[in-house]
C-alpha cells in the first residue's frame, strides 16, 4: 500500500534568507498622503491572501499583535488584530515586529505597488558615493589651474567666465562641483575641453572668426582656417583641427597671442 505524501507548506522555503533586523518602508509614488493605512486581515468583499505554493492553496492572511504567525489557519485563541499606519509615506518597524514585517516584506499582495522596502545599506552606499563624488570635485577646483577652470565653467556659463575674475571663477567652480560633482569630474577628464576653450577665447579676442551660419573659422585679415564637418560642433571641430600637423602650429600661435 502507497503511502501518500502530506503537503509541505512552502513558507519555510520562502523565509530561508529572513534576516532579523529593523526595517524601513516607504511608499511609491512622489505624493504621499500624510498617513496611509494598509489591509491587514481578509474579508470576502476585499481578499487578503497568499497563494502556498507547497499546499497549493490560498491561505487567509490576518496580522494579530498576540499571535506568531500572519495566517489565520495558524492562529489559535483570541486575536488582536493590529493596524499599520505608513505616516508621511514612511514606516519603521523594529526587529521585534517579526509578523508585520514578514507582511510587509514577502506576503501582503500590494507589496512593490503600494511601498517597498528601503535596502538601508545600499543607500548608505549611494549616499558614500555621491559624497565622495562630490570631495573629489571639490578638490579638483583647488587642483586645477585657472585656465583649466575657465574651459570648465564655459560649458556651465558660456562666454561670461571671459569677464569673471579668478575669485569669481573658482567661487562658481565650487557651486557647480557641489551642484553637479560627477558631471564636474567628466569635464575635467575631457582632454579636448581646454582646446575648445582655447578656439572660445581666440574668437572672443578677435583672432580668429567663426562665420554666422558657424560653418568656416577664418584669421582676422579673412584667410580661411577650416570648414566645420556637417555633424560636427564648430568648437569641437577647431579643438580636433588642433591636434593635426596643420592645426598644431595655429594652436601654439593663439595660445601665445592670449596670453
Amino acid at each position: 500500500m502507497t503511502t501518500q505524501t502530506k503537503p509541505k507548506s512552502s513558507v519555510a522555503e520562502v523565509e530561508k534568507n529572513w534576516v532579523y533586523k529593523d526595517r524601513t518602508y516607504v511608499l511609491t509614488g512622489d505624493n504621499a498622503p500624510v498617513s496611509y493605512t494598509i489591509q491587514t486581515k481578509h474579508n470576502p468583499r476585499k481578499p487578503l491572501m497568499w497563494f502556498d505554493e507547497g499546499l497549493k492553496r490560498n491561505r487567509e492572511i490576518r496580522l494579530a499583535s498576540n499571535q506568531q504567525s500572519i495566517f489565520a489557519d495558524e492562529q489559535e485563541g483570541f486575536v488582536t488584530l493590529t493596524h499599520v499606519m505608513f505616516q508621511d509615506g514612511t514606516l519603521n518597524v523594529p526587529r521585534t515586529e517579526v509578523a508585520m514585517q514578514k507582511l510587509l516584506s514577502i506576503y501582503h499582495p500590494e507589496k512593490d505597488k503600494k511601498w517597498f522596502e528601503v535596502d538601508m545599506a545600499k543607500k548608505a552606499a549611494d549616499e558614500i558615493d555621491i559624497l565622495e563624488f562630490e570631495l573629489k570635485a571639490l578638490n579638483l577646483v583647488t587642483e586645477l589651474d585657472v585656465e583649466h577652470l575657465e574651459a570648465i565653467m564655459r560649458t556651465e556659463l558660456g562666454g561670461s567666465v571671459s569677464s569673471m575674475t579668478s575669485k569669481e571663477l573658482k567661487r562658481d567652480a565650487y557651486a557647480f562641483a557641489r551642484k553637479n560633482p560627477k558631471l564636474f569630474i567628466e569635464l575635467s577628464q575631457d582632454e579636448d575641453i581646454k582646446l575648445r576653450n582655447l578656439a572660445n577665447r581666440a574668437v572672443e579676442q578677435g583672432i580668429i572668426a567663426l562665420t554666422e551660419d558657424n560653418t568656416v573659422f577664418k584669421f582676422a585679415n579673412g584667410k580661411k582656417i577650416m570648414t566645420v564637418p556637417f555633424d560636427q560642433h564648430p568648437y569641437g571641430a577647431l579643438a580636433q583641427y588642433f591636434k593635426t600637423d596643420d592645426g598644431v602650429d595655429l594652436m601654439k600661435s593663439l595660445t601665445k597671442k592670449l596670453n
